[in-house]
């Protein structure tokens, strides 16, 4: 008989956060989870945070993903999806974005970080990317998008990427075919496509 899956995926985030806890604490958590795959774990300032992603917030995950994917592919981008990878800092922050990007060449911290916000607290994950070094955040909420820049100070907010390979995105085209493709992710490819080849013209 097939045993059951540890976690059933839930239809909403379900979010649950412990404070004052230890890093060797969290290890521990973090072991716990090994294999409950599609859970978030995060650390840092002496709180845990554990995020189940409802199917809404998956859904938009890898549409984002999708479409950020096709940028590139159409642009002749080298790049690395790592998804939500496990980035750490011994003793002191543990982060898993939705979605990671490394651009040009693999890195230990991947130059872009991906955030889609169901539940409270999705700002306060810029303290744990701050402490990690990620140079630019991006979070996902009501079918917009907010950017992040790391500078000397804390992050800024800024309206266009900083990244050189995301340089020519057009946010505003991004934004309104992640929610296109909800309905259709064919018409979503097509008309992102479209509004690249568009972009390529005007700028010729």
């Amino acid at each position: 008989m097939m045993s059951a899956p540890l976690l059933t995926p839930p239809t909403n985030d379900q979010r649950v956060v412990y404070a004052g806890l230890s890093w060797q604490q969290f290890k521990l958590v973090q072991a716990g989870f090994a294999e409950s795959p599609g859970v978030r774990l995060g650390y840092y300032n002496t709180t845990i945070e554990i995020l189940m992603p409802g199917r809404d917030h998956e859904m938009f995950s890898r549409l984002i993903g999708f479409l950020i994917g096709l940028f590139c592919l159409e642009n002749a981008i080298e790049f690395e999806p790592t998804g939500s990878m496990t980035q750490e800092k011994e003793g002191e922050v543990s982060a898993q974005a939705d979605e990671s990007y490394c651009f040009g060449a693999s890195k230990p911290i991947p130059d872009l970080a991906i955030e889609v916000v169901f539940t409270s607290g999705g700002m306060g994950k810029l303290q744990r990317y701050q402490a990690l070094g990620v140079p630019e955040v991006w979070f996902w909420e009501d079918g917009v998008f907010s950017l992040h820049r790391l500078r000397s100070d804390g992050y800024e907010a800024i309206d266009r990427s900083e990244i050189s390979e995301l340089a020519t995105l057009d946010m505003a085209l991004l934004s309104r075919c992640v929610l296109l493709a909800q309905t259709s992710r064919l018409e979503a490819a097509n008309e992102f496509r479209k509004g690249l080849l568009s972009k390529l013209g005007n700028d010729l």
